[in-house]
């Protein structure tokens, strides 16, 4: 049963990392096509950007967290290492990222967000730096 939910949850993190990388990407461009009041481009982002939050980004986070709730069942034994409560610490600081990517999301569809599009260029590189780290962690175990 183990290797099946692993499996599973790898398939579910390559999927939420795949649109925490891709989401504050759109919301680079939906920030220029504000700036350039290109309003057929905004309402394209606005719907591709809801689509992809709500269709393929929270489901994959929430089969992430509860996956890997079940490998924590499984063998429990995981959460006396240093290295387990890094990685979930760095999970904790991307959930609050999804959600916050949730309220950026709110604000471009009420047409409020005022973050300008080099915010977002940075605001992109976050889950990257996460995903070393994460990477890093569990496959070496450095404490």
């Amino acid at each position: 049963m183990y290797p099946w939910i692993k499996a599973l949850h790898l398939v579910a993190v390559v999927t939420w990392f795949a649109a925490l990388f891709y989401l504050p990407r759109l919301y680079v461009y939906h920030a220029m096509a504000r700036d350039k009041g290109e309003s057929q481009a905004i309402d394209y982002f606005t719907v591709m950007e809801r689509k992809l939050y709500r269709g393929i980004m929270t489901p994959s986070m929430i089969a992430v967290v509860a996956l890997g709730a079940g490998l924590l069942v499984l063998s429990p034994a995981w959460l006396s290492q240093g290295w387990l409560h890094a990685k979930l610490a760095l999970v904790v600081l991307l959930v609050g990222y999804h959600h916050l990517c949730g309220r950026f999301l709110k604000q471009f569809a009420a047409a409020r967000c005022q973050r300008s599009h080099v915010f977002f260029r940075v605001f992109n590189e976050l889950p990257v730096i996460a995903l070393l780290a994460i990477v890093f962690l569990a496959v070496l175990k450095p404490f």
